[in-house]
């Protein structure tokens, strides 16, 4: 048969809808999920629909982090906080292994959050993190995920969290260049800072 490419969206939706109703009518799951595409679209649209419940992100003039609505802060310390604001900075996403680039900029956020004089902690904290042979990064990276997973559901928190993501470069027909990027996708229209100044750095 073939397909009736003036179809609109919204005429497309309906036919899925239907024949998504008439399969689970028969019980037969199986081919719905087949259908759909398995699993992995499963989870995409799950994390779609959190997409339009999510909370803003507010950043006060001190610094914490709070999500009016869920009414819930997210507790991280002072480097955590350094880590994330960084991120924050960067929309188009980093790679790890460029950290070191970016060392002067981390280290005036974590002075910043940390509002401590211990200013030898702080760079010594600082050169772990921006050093591609420590871990001390991804355990940073971990650590932001928990503490978002322990307040919302994983597809929401997915939108917050600093997760990796694969950017393709330019390739020939025999090779594929990736860029690997950690990046928080949570739209930026969401964060809003309590103090419009306190994003220089």
């Amino acid at each position: 048969m073939a397909e009736n490419i003036t179809q609109t969206p919204e005429q497309l939706a309906d036919i899925v809808h239907r024949a998504s109703r008439r399969l689970i009518g028969l019980g037969r799951y199986d081919l719905l999920l087949q259908a759909v595409g398995g699993s992995s679209v499963i989870e995409e649209l799950r994390i779609e629909v959190a997409k339009g419940r999510l909370s803003p992100l507010v950043i006060t003039s001190d610094y914490r982090f709070l999500l009016p609505a869920i009414n819930k802060e997210v507790e991280l310390t002072p480097v955590h906080k350094a880590v994330y604001l960084f991120f924050l900075n960067h929309p188009e996403g980093i790679e790890l292994k460029r950290l070191a680039d970016h060392r002067q900029e981390l280290l005036q956020l974590y002075y910043k959050t940390a509002r401590l004089s211990d200013n030898e902690k702080i760079e010594e904290s600082i050169d772990h993190l921006v050093n591609p042979l420590d871990n001390a990064i991804n355990e940073k990276c971990s650590r932001i995920k928990k503490a978002f997973c322990d307040i919302m559901d994983e597809y929401a928190a997915s939108y917050y969290v600093i997760s990796s993501h694969r950017k393709k470069l330019l390739s020939n027909p025999t090779r594929v260049w990736y860029q690997r990027l950690k990046i928080i996708t949570l739209p930026r229209h969401l964060v809003v800072w309590e103090q419009e100044h306190e994003r220089s750095i």
